[in-house]
C-alpha cells in the first residue's frame, strides 16, 4: 500500500464514515492459482467490543466461495474519489504530476454463516435499497422465490483486524499549489474530480 503518514486520516470515525458510503466494495481471497475477488455491498457495523463487523451475501458455488472455505483470511477494498492532478497547478510545476484518491484497505477472517443468516442478509440489504413501499420490497417477495434464492446464496460475516487508509489529497503541497488544484478539480465536468476537490477544502 502506497503509505505516507501525511496522507492517513487518523480520525477514525471519518474512516469508518467513509466505508459505508462506499460500501459496494472488493473482497479478496487466496485461490487455487490466482487470486479471487467478488465485489459486493457490504453492511458495515460496530460490535460491543469495538471490532468492525463487515456483513453481506454471496452466491454459492463460485470461485470466491470456494477460496473463502479453505481460507478464510481475506482482504476487503473500500473505493472511493479520484483524479488526475496536474503539476502544472503548482507553484513549482517542475514536478511530477499526480493522482489523489481515497481508498481503505480492511483485513480480516471472513466466517460462513447460515440459512437463518442468509435470510437476514437478503431482507437488510432488499430493505435498505427497496424500502418497504415499491413493488420489490423484500415483505411482497413470494416465499417460494426466497426459499429458491436461500439455496443458492450464503452469508458471511468478516471481523476486521486490521485496517489501512489513504486519503491522498495534495497534503504534501504548499497552501497556494492546494488552492490552485482545488480551483482547476472544480472546473473539470466529472463527479469525481469536485468530490476530491470537496475533500481537499475540508482539510485546508
Amino acid at each position: 500500500m502506497y503509505k505516507f503518514s501525511y496522507f492517513t486520516e487518523t480520525d477514525n470515525t471519518v474512516v469508518i464514515e467513509f466505508m459505508k458510503e462506499n460500501s459496494f466494495a472488493i473482497i479478496t481471497a487466496i485461490g487455487e492459482t490466482y487470486p479471487v475477488a467478488t465485489q459486493v455491498p457490504l453492511f458495515i457495523d460496530i460490535n460491543s467490543a469495538g471490532k468492525i463487523l463487515l456483513t453481506g451475501h454471496i452466491m454459492r458455488k463460485t470461485d470466491h466461495h470456494k477460496a473463502f472455505e479453505k481460507n478464510d483470511h481475506v482482504l476487503v477494498l473500500f473505493t472511493g474519489p479520484h483524479t488526475y492532478v496536474s503539476a502544472s497547478w503548482y507553484t513549482n510545476p517542475q514536478m511530477a504530476s499526480t493522482w489523489n484518491y481515497m481508498t481503505v484497505h480492511a483485513k480480516g477472517k471472513i466466517t460462513l454463516l447460515d440459512e437463518a443468516a442468509t435470510y437476514e442478509a437478503i431482507k437488510n440489504i432488499t430493505d435498505k435499497y427497496e424500502g418497504r413501499e415499491t413493488a420489490a420490497a423484500f415483505h411482497k417477495m413470494d416465499g417460494d422465490y426466497i426459499a429458491s434464492m436461500l439455496k443458492a446464496i450464503i452469508a458471511f460475516s468478516i471481523e476486521v483486524e486490521s485496517i489501512e487508509n489513504v486519503f491522498k489529497l495534495s497534503q504534501n503541497r504548499d497552501e497556494q499549489s492546494k488552492k490552485n488544484i482545488i480551483e482547476a478539480l472544480q472546473q473539470k465536468p466529472d463527479d469525481h474530480s469536485k468530490m476530491i476537490a470537496a475533500e481537499m477544502i475540508k482539510r485546508l
